[in-house]
């Protein structure tokens, strides 16, 4: 009996599905029409008009200043709570599962205008502070969640062992909590890197002038009519996130070749 095409097929067109709008993004981001409506020509000129652009590098900036903020604040706070779940039991558990869970199940609209609300009141000026402080918010729930999954496989009779040997908390912290959870925090960090930079229902709500990230001001020039730049810096944005990949693929791939040659 042959083995049947058929997930082969689905898988194909799924691909083709997710991968052919990118491409077709690439390919129109050297078009020298300004609308893409149809080829004009190959050209460069809207990488440099992108290039000129100062606004796009001002929101760019504001975007990694953001994300980098929120990152290193939401994942301390994050491991932090998860910890606080799994060690501490007590009768209101649940409504403190309840309270880091619902930031995930949320929408980002409801989110965004209770924030926006919760600033108006308190009198606080809209900017850079109130995007990190809305971000924080959200990113936090995913680092708690994802690095609680990393804590149900922890023994915490690791710790009890190393206390018994006289060991104190900075020496369990660096000796044995940081490298058995540090594949987990690290992969909540970048998660909560990643979606703050994507982030733009929330930002558009609690952002302030001079404030936008990149999300919001190229939601701006899609409204002033500029997709021919947008598709140079999607471009660009896509050449940084593959290179950045491969990079990683590579180190993993000689770290387990290292580490199965020295078994």
């Amino acid at each position: 009996m042959k083995p049947s095409r058929f997930p082969m097929v689905v898988s194909m067109v799924v691909l083709v599905f997710f991968y052919l709008p990118i491409v077709l993004l690439i390919i129109q981001s050297f078009n020298a029409s300004k609308y893409g409506g149809s080829w004009q020509g190959f050209s460069f000129k809207w990488y440099g008009l992108l290039f000129e652009n100062r606004a796009v590098w001002k929101a760019t900036q504001n975007t990694a200043v953001v994300a980098l903020f929120s990152t290193i604040c939401s994942t301390l706070l994050g491991t932090l709570g998860a910890w606080t779940l799994h060690h501490y039991r007590s009768r209101i558990q649940h409504a403190h599962y309840l309270l880091v869970y619902a930031p995930l199940v949320f929408p980002d609209i409801l989110m965004g205008i209770s924030l926006l609300l919760f600033f108006v009141h308190m009198h606080i000026p809209l900017g850079l502070p109130t995007i990190i402080v809305a971000h924080i918010t959200f990113c936090t729930s995913y680092v708690a969640f994802v690095v609680l999954g990393r804590l149900q496989d922890f023994d915490m009779a690791l710790i009890e062992a190393s206390q018994d040997l006289g060991a104190g908390w900075g020496t369990i912290i660096w000796r044995i909590l940081l490298p058995v959870l540090g594949p987990g925090i690290l992969a909540g960090a970048l998660l909560a890197f990643t979606l703050s930079i994507d982030d733009f229902v929330i930002t558009f709500f609690v952002s302030g002038p001079g404030s936008a990230t990149l999300p919001v001001y190229v939601y701006s020039m899609m409204k002033m009519g500029s997709p021919a730049i947008i598709n140079a810096l999607c471009t660009l944005f896509m050449l940084v996130t593959f290179s950045i990949v491969i990079v990683g693929q590579r180190m993993l791939t000689k770290n387990i070749q290292s580490s199965q040659s020295r078994i």
